[in-house]
């Protein structure tokens, strides 16, 4: 306890202006760690899992499946082994879940393997309102019986659950993961229409699919799976972070280019790679799994709208607005995904930015430089274009609140130190948060 409000205590202080030059290296994935994770609990026998990211949200997602019954080993590097030995507790506990939303996703497992699932209402970053029902109905549509109760969503399906045509109103990336790893226990088919496309989400059924799952159609907006009795152990690495991928890319685009982006996986990023084109930024391959940021002497404005994968992520929203900034003119960023991602524009506009917000929309006119001054990570990607307008601001900039930071970029500090930055922790004994 001590250490989390330490935690919450800390700042990251970052001295601007320095010349940054060196190798980056992508991190795997948080957003296709977490849903791995959670489908360990699916099968009796071991899972294998390389590639995860030491981040706090992992930490509370191997918390929250060790509270349940899997033992967790560190095999090696960034290598864990999960084993589901006897079932401890089929409640996933409030002071688990508050800390990171993504802890939704043990209620189908734990629903198709066991039959009942007890999982507090999630909790993690206000950046809007992310709604549970979705989920919710289509469980209720393969058979299950939902209540909610105190904070807690009671789940059974003491029968097991059936398969059953899923229609998602909205896409959900969570609903469909959840939807996905319940199906591939589930008696029968299940389809699941206006599915989410995520990389993320294919991650999730490539690893399903070497357990024994019988599933096809991710990466399009319909999936089929179609139920099997058990399913068992294997080996996979998880793919490269996308979100810390374009972040790097900003980074080196506003520092000089110096910068080596190792792991970038251009693949998921073609949409992204096309607006820094129009910028006048551009991703180069120098190796097979190297790129490096080339940008042209005046960047160009642009207007961006965030949208569900394959379009622009509401993920990189902050960074690039923080890279617009020093456009040749103003440019427009219209966030869809979420109603409070502009938490940041406040902050933003304290170290010099000019940046108005009418409605969906933020208006951001050119400025010459950033000035160093205390800001506020407001959420975990919010947290990331601190971290970037802080390296190109003058003098010292001070970020509170970097736990979000912690939730979401490993070893962010010590990545960016590598290459030349002058960042350091500091515990803040009068912070209130």
């Amino acid at each position: 306890m001590v250490k989390e409000e330490l935690k919450l205590k800390e700042a990251l202080i970052i001295e601007g202006g320095n010349k940054l030059k060196g190798v980056l290296e992508v991190s795997g994935a948080k957003n296709a760690a977490l849903p791995n994770m959670a489908a360990t609990l699916l099968t009796d026998e071991e899972v294998v899992i390389d590639n995860i990211p030491d981040l706090l949200d992992i930490e509370t997602m191997k918390n929250l499946l060790n509270t349940i019954g899997v033992q967790i080993n560190h095999i090696k590097d960034k290598a864990y082994s999960f084993k589901l030995n006897e079932v401890k507790s089929l409640k996933a506990p409030y002071e688990l879940v508050s800390k990171m939303r993504a802890s939704i996703l043990v209620l189908g497992p734990m629903l198709a393997k066991f039959g009942y699932a007890e999982v507090s209402l999630p909790g993690g970053c206000s950046i809007g309102t992310r709604p549970v029902d979705l989920h919710l109905k289509a469980l209720e549509k393969m058979g299950a019986e939902i209540t909610i109760e105190h904070g807690y969503i009671k789940a059974s399906a003491p029968k097991g659950l059936k398969g059953a045509h899923i229609f998602f109103d909205k896409i959900t990336v969570t609903g469909t993961e959840n939807i996905m790893m319940a199906a591939t226990l589930a008696e029968g088919k299940t389809i699941i229409e206006n599915a989410a496309l995520e990389p993320e989400v294919v991650d999730l059924a490539v690893m399903l699919r070497k357990m024994g799952a019988n599933i096809k159609g991710e990466g399009t907006h319909r999936i089929e799976i179609e139920g099997v009795k058990s399913l068992k152990g294997t080996y996979h690495s998880v793919i490269p972070d996308r979100i810390e991928a374009g972040t790097f890319a900003v980074l080196s685009a506003l520092t000089g280019g110096n910068i080596v982006i190792k792991n970038y996986p251009s693949h998921y990023l073609e949409y992204v790679n096309e607006v820094l084109e129009n910028i006048g930024i551009h991703i180069v391959k120098i190796s097979e799994n190297e790129v490096v940021v080339k940008r042209d002497d005046i960047l160009k404005p642009v207007n961006i709208e965030t949208r569900e994968y394959p379009l622009f992520p509401t993920d990189l929203q902050a960074q690039f607005m923080t890279l617009l900034c020093f456009a040749n003119g103003v440019s427009e960023i219209t966030e869809n995904i979420f109603e409070n991602r502009f938490m940041h524009v406040p902050e933003l506009n304290r170290l010099g930015a000019d940046i108005d917000i009418k409605g969906k929309t933020a208006i951001i006119k050119p400025v010459k430089k950033f000035s160093g001054a205390h800001v506020k990570a407001t959420d975990l990607r919010a947290s990331a274009a601190m971290v970037i307008a802080g390296l190109v601001a003058e003098g010292e900039t001070t970020i509170h609140s970097i736990y979000h930071l912690d939730r979401g970029y490993e070893h962010i500090d010590t990545k960016l130190k590598s290459i030349g930055a002058k960042i350091r922790r500091e515990i803040l004994e009068n912070e209130d948060d």
